[in-house]
């Protein structure tokens, strides 16, 4: 199965025929790399599961759609993007998601899909790991955690202001490693804009 679906030709072939094989060799071939690009957008196990799961059904029910030229690899990154999309709008009806952050990161999910975004989201995690202990550790609790200021004072046995100080310095600090690109990675993955 592995050497008969390896040209890409014959494999969305198979698919637009409804090969099962072909559509097992999708999912072996491309569910893990999907779903660890899902969890990197949507930090969720479960969810990230499930919009790889949909993005899967989706190409099964339009399999016949499919073009024979198609680039079957970004347009599976760009659908699990649009699903994420998707579901960051229930997740975050008190947001609104700028236009600006979809362009940007519609601009990643164009280039080298795969790596560019995952590459990317690397880059922001890094510069943050990169941070003082005690700025990572605030800013963590804060943005990934959704600790508000007080609960982490009381966690880190701190002062509400040292909280506020710690966050503000590593705002501050990203700003200056992070371009202007990562702005839109950096609004999704923690919900606030770089430039505030």
């Amino acid at each position: 199965m592995q050497n008969t679906f390896a040209n890409e030709a014959n494999f969305v072939q198979g698919l637009k025929k409804g090969d099962s094989e072909a559509y097992t060799y999708l999912v072996e071939t491309y569910h893990h790399k999907l779903c660890t690009y899902a969890l990197g957008l949507i930090r969720d196990i479960d969810l990230s599961e499930d919009i790889v799961q949909d993005v899967f059904i989706k190409i099964w029910k339009q399999r016949k759609k499919l073009k024979d030229d198609i680039d079957l690899t970004n347009y599976l990154y760009k659908s699990v993007y649009n699903r994420f999309i998707d579901q960051y709008r229930k997740m975050r009806t008190v947001f609104s998601l700028e236009k600006v952050h979809i362009d940007t990161l519609n601009v990643f999910v164009q280039e080298d899909s795969e790596n560019s975004l995952e590459r990317i989201i690397a880059y922001v995690k890094s510069e943050i790991e990169n941070l003082p202990p005690k700025c990572k550790q605030a800013f963590l609790l804060s943005k990934q955690e959704g600790l508000t200021n007080h609960e982490i004072a009381e966690y880190l046995n701190i002062s509400t202001k040292s909280v506020e100080g710690h966050i503000t310095k590593a705002f501050s600090i990203l700003r200056k490693t992070l371009d202007g690109k990562m702005n839109g990675v950096f609004f999704l993955l923690f919900g606030k804009d770089l430039k505030q």
